[in-house]
């Protein structure tokens, strides 16, 4: 492959709806050898309107939900003419998650709204979006896409890279050197819901877990869930969380003591998936990074060492890293591994949707 220097943004909105983020990235190849330089980020949250919307779309008739992937395609269009004008960039082209309504790859179903069409229409730059259908079709899971960012971009510098963000999810390279990943449980939409039943948004620094009292008959229904028994390659989704977690919270009102259980059965599944003896520790990135008390009872469940990045990449790792598919499919290169999704090949996902 031919060096690549290329300036790109990409644009993450996850399942947790902590707001939008933004990242204006250089990307050089040389020798094949990946590099990547985050420029500029900013996470713009959402107005209450739109959030509320977010939050109820997987609950819309068909023509509501096709309205709201246009209006959010034209609200993340209009953030990122925003962040342009902003920051004096001129980026190759946008490269947008989307928002995940539905996602259940054994149905050969998954959406992500936020039309590509109405950013590039907005922005006036062309954009793609759309990254998972192409896998799901192939007979994957679509998810999760991070991994293969990890591997080119991280690869070097650590053994593990987690994210805590909607969902926990890892990725690492196996014995033969296979990128292997998946979602290991819900995080962060499982915490902001709880938190929300108190008018919360979130939980901060994890203080309100802190206080709380471990439910060990709680923490053993939750170890229970059949999911984990599963081996990868796996994905979870919104459906999970209502169907597997929320039921075994029920109408309880200690928030504090939910949490607290919550947080040591997270620790304890990512403990499990942090396996053998590697010298180079764990990347933690997301959200869920900046929960204190979380990481505290990650870190005592397992002998790896933990390293939590920088704020900044902390923040903007999985926009960094769609902006990166966004290129490998500009390329024409492979942006989704089979060993991950379960797919029945490598393969190129991404839709493109010019300006003009």
């Amino acid at each position: 492959m031919q060096d690549v220097d290329i300036e790109v943004i990409g644009v993450m909105s996850g399942t947790s709806l902590d707001g939008v983020d933004i990242v204006f990235c250089e990307f050089s190849c040389t020798g094949g050898e990946w590099s990547f330089s985050p420029i500029v980020g900013k996470v713009y949250p959402y107005p209450p309107e739109m959030l509320e919307r977010l939050k109820h779309s997987h609950e819309l008739n068909g023509h509501d939900l096709a309205q709201l992937d246009v209006d959010y395609g034209r609200f993340l269009g209009g953030l990122v003419k925003s962040f342009v004008a902003e920051n004096h960039c001129n980026p190759r082209f946008v490269a947008s998650h989307g928002y995940t309504v539905f996602h259940e790859p054994q149905k050969g179903l998954t959406l992500q709204i936020g039309s590509g069409a109405h950013i590039a229409a907005v922005s006036g730059i062309d954009t793609i979006c759309d990254f998972r259908t192409k896998d799901v079709a192939l007979g994957g899971n679509g998810a999760p896409l991070v991994p293969i960012g990890d591997k080119l971009l991280y690869g070097g510098e650590f053994d593990y890279c987690l994210n805590l963000g909607g969902f926990a999810n890892i990725s690492f390279d196996n014995a033969e050197g296979q990128r292997i990943a998946y979602d290991i449980c819900p995080m962060n939409i499982v915490s902001n819901t709880l938190t929300r039943r108190i008018g919360l948004e979130f939980d901060k620094d994890g203080e309100l877990g802190r206080k709380g009292v471990v439910d060990k008959e709680l923490l053993a229904k939750l170890n229970a869930i059949p999911y984990y028994s599963q081996q990868p390659p796996k994905s979870l989704g919104r459906e999970f969380v209502d169907a597997e977690i929320l039921p075994l919270f029920g109408q309880r009102t200690d928030i504090e003591n939910l949490l607290a259980t919550y947080y040591h059965h997270a620790a304890y599944q990512i403990s499990k998936a942090i396996v053998g003896e590697k010298e180079k520790g764990v990347l933690v990135t997301g959200g869920g990074a900046y929960n204190d008390y979380f990481i505290e009872c990650l870190k005592n469940s397992t002998h790896h060492h933990i390293e939590i990045p920088s704020e900044q990449e902390i923040d903007f790792k999985e926009a960094i890293i769609f902006a990166f598919l966004g290129v490998l499919r500009y390329l024409g290169l492979p942006n989704c591994l089979k060993t991950v999704t379960g797919a029945a090949c490598d393969n190129i996902g991404g839709a493109i949707y010019l300006a003009k």
